[in-house]
């Protein structure tokens, strides 16, 4: 919108304009990151993804060189594969403690309309093809995309779908990662739809989280369920009871923080609290309704709670078999929800963060975290000595009763009878 024009009463109103469609894309570059290599001159590169995305120890995160295997990926494979590296200061007293996190974005492989197992099928084998890729190139924990085994479909509002619901102890999902969990040493998180079949069948959004034994080590359901169009998912499953568990993992401690939940900061703040270092965010979003947000969100969540976090983000268009009506005014009935644009990445907790991945193609972010560099930022910076926790408790324990009374202080010159006709005359009444 351009800037206001002033009024012969000296008040401010917009300049109006014929309404303009928003373009789902970035002038046709597939990140940001492209679109800034090819139109910036290299010192002037480096000076704006300073500001973008911030230092690590005084450099722009490091990029790593990928190994043969992945580059034939990129080559033939159609992938987009990238790998960086967090460091953290040389401690006297504390060896480094490098994690290699893997990220994987993927989009589904077959039409909506084929049978369910046919497009499950189609699924599995390309996200097997990506966690060998991830194996092979040393990752120690890695995390699939919400529902990652399905299309993301629940904007249909058809009960159909829920065939894809799985226990999640030992649905199919469960047992081809184990096997790729045992096979590479790996902790793998697999965002799933659960049905729990221990209590009546109920549907969950749910994340397992699978140890580099092969065993489950636990699972976190998804705390905040949107209710905001195209994604009303509450018509499928409602809100978690599994409150925000923090993963103890051969390669250190991990929490889940699915989708939706990223917008609320106490969610974030009380895996922080249960000791996480590492959170990640596996998510299904689309780009015109989240992705001003999606660079800022899990950064500013690991630089309040000192921990790093990993957002993962589908790719493609899903064309279900059938229209639905999305909700959103002015919009008609439909068979997608728009492009889900990638574009993961990894945060870290002194404010710097990697590059994302491609917005529309699959690929593989391999990141190098050094998790003493939570306890450093801590150290450093203070946020939980200086968070006044009780003094929050307290109100929100206030809050959440029916009396409660917004603490609210009033000028009392509103209540004269000379300012209420000097804000009229301002108003030009």
């Amino acid at each position: 919108m351009s800037d206001p024009a002033p009024t012969s009463n000296g008040a401010f109103h917009p300049v109006e304009h014929a309404p303009e469609a928003l373009d789902d894309g970035i002038a046709d570059y597939t990140s940001v990151e492209a679109l800034l290599e090819d139109n910036l001159p290299q010192d002037k590169l480096e000076a704006v993804r300073r500001l973008l995305y911030g230092v690590n120890q005084g450099q722009l995160v490091a990029a790593l060189a990928l190994p043969p295997h992945l580059q034939e990926a990129v080559e033939y494979g159609g992938f987009d594969v990238q790998a960086y590296a967090f460091t953290a200061r040389r401690e006297q007293l504390r060896e480094p403690r490098v994690v290699r996190l893997g990220l994987i974005q993927h989009g589904i492989q077959v039409s909506t309309s084929k049978p369910y197992a046919v497009q499950r099928e189609a699924i599995f084998t390309r996200v097997e093809e990506l966690v060998r890729m991830a194996g092979q190139a040393g990752v120690n924990v890695l995390c699939l995309q919400e529902a990652w085994p399905m299309p993301f479909a629940f904007c249909t509002r058809e009960r159909e779908w829920c065939e894809f619901a799985e226990d999640a102890v030992t649905g199919p999902s469960t047992a081809l990662l184990s096997s790729l969990a045992v096979q590479y040493r790996m902790v793998i998180i697999s965002p799933i739809l659960e049905r729990d079949s221990a209590h009546a069948d109920v549907i969950w959004n749910t994340a397992v989280v699978i140890g580099h034994n092969g065993n489950v080590i636990g699972k976190h359901r998804k705390n905040h369920i949107p209710r905001i169009p195209p994604f009303d998912e509450s018509h499928y499953y409602m809100e978690g009871d599994t409150g925000h568990p923090v993963f103890q993992t051969a390669y250190g401690r991990v929490a889940v923080n699915i989708c939706y939940g990223r917008h609320h900061p106490l969610n974030w703040l009380a895996f922080g609290l249960n000791g996480a270092e590492v959170v990640f965010n596996p998510s299904a979003t689309i780009g015109a309704l989240s992705e001003p947000m999606w660079g800022v969100e899990a950064r500013n969540a690991a630089i309040a709670n000192s921990y790093f976090v990993a957002a993962i983000n589908r790719v493609g268009t899903e064309l279900y078999p059938h229209a639905f009506t999305t909700g959103v005014q002015g919009q008609g009935p439909r068979q997608d929800m728009g492009p889900f644009y990638g574009s993961s990445y990894v945060a870290a907790p002194d404010a710097s963060r990697t590059p994302g991945l491609s917005r529309d193609r699959e690929g593989l972010l391999v990141v190098d975290a050094d998790l003493n560099l939570c306890q450093q930022v801590r150290d450093r910076w203070g946020f939980q000595m200086t968070a006044r926790y009780p003094l929050y408790a307290q109100l929100l324990s206030d809050f959440i009763k029916p009396g409660y009374k917004p603490q609210v202080v009033v000028d009392p010159t509103l209540d004269s009878s000379a300012s209420r006709k000097a804000a009229d005359c301002k108003k030009g009444r």
